[in-house]
């Protein structure tokens, strides 16, 4: 939760634990977003393809969430202030993407341009 807080601007808003199979549960807001992170013991770890944009297109379900952003430059200063590594950044229908991973490895997007105009 911490990182989500201090590097994407996510408000927590309560931690529960669903009955009967010991996994907590984080509810997270961002503006228009509310954000469910699970904590299950004993998990898995995400396999080492899923953490690469490319490489995780040819599996099948979801890929990762994507954040508007205003500025591109002034987000990838700002990552870099908070050490955050950018996996890989995208240019695509004059639009623009970051690319970052989460503590677990779970790709996020942040993105500048508007896909209404895009196509």
């Amino acid at each position: 939760m911490e990182w989500y807080e201090r590097v994407l601007g996510f408000r927590p808003l309560c931690i529960n634990t669903i009955p009967g199979i010991d996994v907590r549960v984080a509810h997270m807001e961002y503006p228009g977003v509310v954000l469910e992170l699970f904590d299950v013991k004993d998990s898995l770890e995400l396999p080492s393809y899923r953490k690469v944009p490319n490489e995780d297109m040819k599996v099948q379900g979801n890929k990762h969430f994507s954040l508007s952003v205003p500025d591109r430059e002034q987000t990838k200063a700002e990552l870099k202030e908070l050490g955050v590594e950018i996996v890989m950044t995208a240019n695509v229908w004059n639009t623009y993407g970051i690319f970052i991973q989460d503590p677990t490895g779970n790709l996020i997007e942040l993105f500048e341009g508007n896909m209404r105009e895009a196509g």
